[in-house]
């Protein structure tokens, strides 16, 4: 099965960009779609991009769209999630996930959907 290990988290201001890696080992021959998600201090864990296996379909959360852009490098089974014109809000530990399920559901954004979690890497942005 597949292993998700996220990098590239760190403090920076608001303003500022951060980019996300998702490095995916084990099990990357499955058609999976891939998630970021986040988790702020006591709230749950919220949906923020998703990418169809195919690469063909994008989804984000209206809190961040047009500010973060995931994508994905296919040779270096790594997923990305360019963050920019951070804001405090933004504050989080992301999770990258991967789950095989019908992407035309609609159900993207759901967490139960998805089968592999990484470890998660922190973000902050400071005002």
């Amino acid at each position: 099965q597949v292993q998700l290990a996220e990098s590239g988290g760190g403090l920076v201001q608001a303003g500022g960009s951060l980019r996300l890696s998702c490095a995916a080992s084990g099990g990357t021959s499955k058609t999976y779609h891939m998630g970021w998600f986040r988790q702020a201090p006591g709230k749950g864990r919220e949906f923020v991009a998703a990418r169809s296996w195919s690469g063909v379909s994008t989804q984000y959360a209206d809190s961040v769209k047009g500010r973060f852009t995931i994508s994905a490098d296919n040779v270096k089974n790594t997923l990305y999630l360019f963050m920019s014109s951070l804001k405090p809000e933004d504050t989080a530990v992301y999770y990258c996930a991967a789950g095989v399920f019908s992407w035309l559901d609609g159900t993207y954004y759901s967490t139960s959907k998805y089968d592999h979690w990484g470890q998660g890497t922190q973000v902050t942005v400071s005002s």
